[in-house]
C-alpha cells in the first residue's frame, strides 16, 4: 500500500493565508551557534540584559526567553513529523482496518507538525515587534543618563563651590536636556502602547488560528477511529473484510478542506464578554474619550453603598476572617527566595 506522510503533495494558499499572508520564515530557524539543540536555552537566559542599558534589561530577557520558547515548538514540530511517520511505519503490518487508519492518522498528526512550524513563523512577529520596544528603551536611557549627570554635577558644585558660576551654565544644560527626556519618555510611553497591542495581537491571532485548526484536525481524527471494529473476537473466528478505504480518504479530504477554507470570521469560538464585562469596558472607553475632549468624568455612579451595610462602614483588610495579612511573613519569604536565588547562581558559577 502506499504511504504518505503529508495531506497534499503542492500546497496551495489557503483562504487564510490569503487574507492574512504568511510571514517570512521566523529568524529562530537559521542562525544558530549551537545548532539545533536546547544548549543555549540556559545561557540565553542568563545572560540576557547582562549587557546594554539598564531600562532595556527586563525587556531583553523576555525577548530571549521568547527565543527559547520558539525552538522549543519548532522542535516538537519536528518531532511530531517524525513520530507520524512511525507510526504510520508500524501500522503497515497490522490488519487492514488498523493499517488503513493509522495510515491516515498519519497524514493528520503530520500536519499538525507543519501547522507548529507555520505558526512559529506567526509568532516570530510577536517576539520582533516587542523586540522593538526594547529598542526604544534602549534609546531613552542615554537621556536619562545624561540628566542623571547633570544633577549630581549641579549637587556636587553646590556643595563644593556655591558661588562657582558653573553652576548657572549646567543649570542651563539640565533644562535642555529635561525638555529631550521629557520628549524622549512621552514616545516611549506612545511606541510602548502601540508595539505591545500589536504585537499581543499577532500572537493571539496565531493561537487562535492554529488551535482551532487543531481543533478540526482532532475532531476528524476521531471520525477516522470510528472506521476501526473494535468488537470483541473469540479465538479462530474471522474478522469482516475491512471496506473502509474510501471512507478514510474522504475524511482526509474533508479535512483538508476545512483546513483550506478557515478563516478568522468562521472560528467556531467565540470570546463573549459578560453584561458587567461590557459595562465597565464601555464605561473605560467614554472616560477615555471624555479626557480626550477635556471633558470631565462623572464618578457619582460608582462608589454605591453596599447592601444591608451602613454607609461608611468599612471592615479593614486585616479582621476578614480566613486571611491574615503579615508583612514580616512576605519579607521573610522574599529573603527566602533571593537567598536561594544566590545559592543557585553559586552553584552555576561552580
Amino acid at each position: 500500500m502506499h504511504r504518505t506522510y503529508s495531506m497534499r503533495q503542492s500546497r496551495a494558499p489557503t483562504a487564510s493565508q490569503l487574507q492574512n499572508p504568511p510571514p517570512p520564515s521566523s529568524s529562530t530557524k537559521s542562525g544558530r551557534f549551537f545548532g539545533k539543540s536546547n544548549i543555549g536555552h540556559s545561557w540565553r537566559k542568563q545572560t540576557a540584559g547582562a549587557f546594554g542599558p539598564d531600562l532595556a534589561k527586563k525587556l531583553s530577557q523576555l525577548v530571549k526567553m521568547e527565543k527559547n520558547v520558539m525552538r522549543s515548538m519548532e522542535l516538537v514540530g519536528r518531532e511530531r513529523m517524525e513520530v507520524a511517520q512511525q507510526l504510520s511505519i508500524w501500522g503497515e503490518a497490522c490488519d487492514d482496518d488498523v493499517s488503513d487508519v493509522t495510515d491516515k492518522l498519519g497524514v493528520l498528526i503530520y500536519e499538525i507538525g507543519e501547522l507548529e512550524d507555520q505558526f512559529v513563523d506567526r509568532y516570530d512577529q510577536y517576539r520582533v515587534t516587542i523586540k522593538s520596544i526594547r529598542n526604544i528603551e534602549a534609546s531613552v536611557q542615554p537621556s536619562r543618563d545624561r540628566k542623571q549627570k547633570i544633577t549630581d554635577q549641579i549637587a556636587q558644585l553646590k556643595y563644593k563651590e556655591p558661588n562657582s558660576p558653573k553652576i548657572v551654565v549646567l543649570e542651563q544644560e539640565l533644562v535642555r536636556a529635561e525638555a529631550e527626556s521629557l520628549v524622549a519618555e512621552a514616545q516611549l510611553s506612545n511606541i510602548t502602547r502601540e508595539k505591545l497591542k500589536a504585537a499581543f495581537t499577532y500572537q493571539f491571532d496565531a493561537l487562535r488560528e492554529h488551535c482551532e485548526k487543531l481543533a478540526i484536525i482532532a475532531g476528524y481524527g476521531k471520525h477516522l477511529l470510528e472506521l476501526v471494529d473494535d468488537t470483541p473476537v473469540t479465538p479462530g473466528e474471522t474478522r469482516a473484510a475491512y471496506d473502509g478505504y474510501e471512507a478514510s480518504k474522504a475524511i482526509i479530504q474533508d479535512c483538508e478542506d476545512a483546513l483550506t477554507n478557515w478563516v478568522e470570521q468562521n472560528a467556531a469560538v467565540r470570546s463573549n464578554l459578560s453584561t458587567r464585562s461590557r459595562t465597565l469596558s464601555q464605561r473605560r472607553h467614554a472616560g477615555r474619550n471624555a479626557r480626550a475632549n477635556g471633558e470631565g468624568v462623572d464618578l457619582s455612579s460608582q462608589d454605591q453603598p453596599m447592601e444591608g451595610r451602613e454607609s461608611g462602614l468599612w471592615i479593614p483588610a486585616s479582621e476578614h476572617q480566613g486571611h491574615v495579612y503579615d508583612d514580616e511573613d512576605e519579607e521573610e519569604e522574599e529573603s527566602t527566595i533571593e537567598s536561594r536565588g544566590r545559592e543557585e547562581e553559586r552553584n552555576v558559577a561552580a
